[in-house]
């Protein structure tokens, strides 16, 4: 068991300053699909799940993704998956956000949108339940027709409704998904972008469609609200892929992404610890700091002894924060996310904070079939 030393406490529980908020600490609870929300509602259950981490003294908390106001988003096919629209889901979520902020916390929603892609039994939507920039699912199923610019300006706008819904909520600022093969980052994968109109071609270029979804959620909210945008290069089954192969198609790729307006990227890897390309230490986080100059947020096996997509526990004998200190002192990045570890912790940051490590709890993954 790997103890937190003096310093790397420190570091952690430095203020953070991001736009209008002030957090009060460098941790994140990283978004998790829960799946405990019947008919895309947020229950009492669910408040009660992010108030516990917020009283836990998490310094800023992302909600598991929420569908958007489109109809192909996936909530169709994902009833238990909470929805950012409608008025049952949309009082829910005030009663979410009510409670961690009496329990003195901060909370982004996090919105979420499937694109093209198989469900848990490998089978691909209908072509009229589903939207991404070329029809091909993320298994490369070619399920109908291209969509138009008329239908791809229509889910932008579905993502402004959406953030005009979370801003009247309460919420103190919002992340878009743009990850793990989903129908943001289904734009920037050459696999399921295969336009050839202005939203695709080059990494640069496929980026222009969310680029413009930045800009307009941007001015619906304003310039003080934070925006977030969840980045990755890995898909869910497909964790070698890239999107960038080396630093300057990274470049191409979230440059036009922090002209358009995103205040901070959330860098999602599986292990934080390892370099993002050969030649230097510099994980994702990193590698878009330097390149943007935009504040970032890394994540991926925080304390976890178990690698995301695996059931296998990995080598490392226990609860280990790897070379954590190293980065946070050479400012590397400027916020870290933790996932599993804060399922099972709910005071992860209080624990870690009295250097309690001891007293982390192993993740499981029957944990996630309860809210705890």
């Amino acid at each position: 068991m790997t103890q937190a030393t003096t310093s790397l406490t420190k570091l952690l529980f430095e203020p953070y300053k991001l736009k209008n908020l002030t957090l009060k600490n460098r941790i994140v609870m990283a978004p998790m699909t829960r799946r405990q929300s019947p008919d895309g509602v947020p229950g009492q259950n669910v408040a009660e799940y992010y108030a516990r981490r917020a009283a836990g003294n998490t310094g800023l908390i992302i909600s598991e993704g929420s569908f958007v106001d489109d109809s192909a988003s996936g909530a169709i096919w994902e009833p238990t998956v909470p929805r950012l629209y409608g008025e049952a889901a949309l009082a829910g979520w005030k009663n979410v956000i009510n409670k961690v902020h009496a329990a003195g916390g901060l909370m982004f929603p996090q919105l979420w949108h499937l694109g093209i892609k198989p469900d848990s039994d490998g089978v691909n939507p209908r072509p009229e339940d589903s939207c991404g920039p070329s029809s091909i699912s993320t298994d490369g199923t070619n399920i109908g027709e291209e969509p138009s610019l008329k239908r791809l300006e229509e889910s932008n706008q579905a993502y402004v409704r959406t953030a005009c819904n979370i801003k009247e909520l309460g919420f103190d600022g919002l992340e878009l998904h743009g990850a793990h093969g989903y129908f943001l980052d289904q734009f920037f994968w050459e696999k399921t972008n295969k336009r050839t109109d202005k939203y695709g071609g080059t990494i640069g270029e496929r980026a222009r469609f969310v680029a413009e979804v930045v800009k307009a959620v941007r001015k619906e909210v304003g310039n003080d609200f934070p925006l977030i945008l969840r980045i990755s290069q890995w898909k869910l089954n497909a964790y070698e892929v890239k999107n960038a192969h080396n630093p300057a198609e990274l470049e191409a790729w979230v440059t036009p992404l922090a002209e358009a307006g995103v205040d901070m990227f959330h860098c999602s890897t599986r292990r934080f610890w390892l370099p993002e390309f050969e030649g230097s230490d510099l994980n994702l986080a990193g590698w878009v700091k330097k390149i943007t100059s935009v504040p970032t947020i890394t994540v991926g096996s925080v304390t976890t002894n178990q690698e995301f997509g695996s059931k296998e526990k990995s080598a490392e004998d226990g609860i280990t924060f790897h070379d954590l200190e190293k980065r946070l002192e050479r400012k590397e990045f400027d916020l870290v996310a933790v996932g599993r570890a804060l399922i099972s912790n709910p005071d992860w940051a209080s624990l870690v904070e009295q250097n309690k490590v001891n007293d982390l709890k192993t993740f499981d993954m029957k944990m996630l079939g309860e809210l705890n």
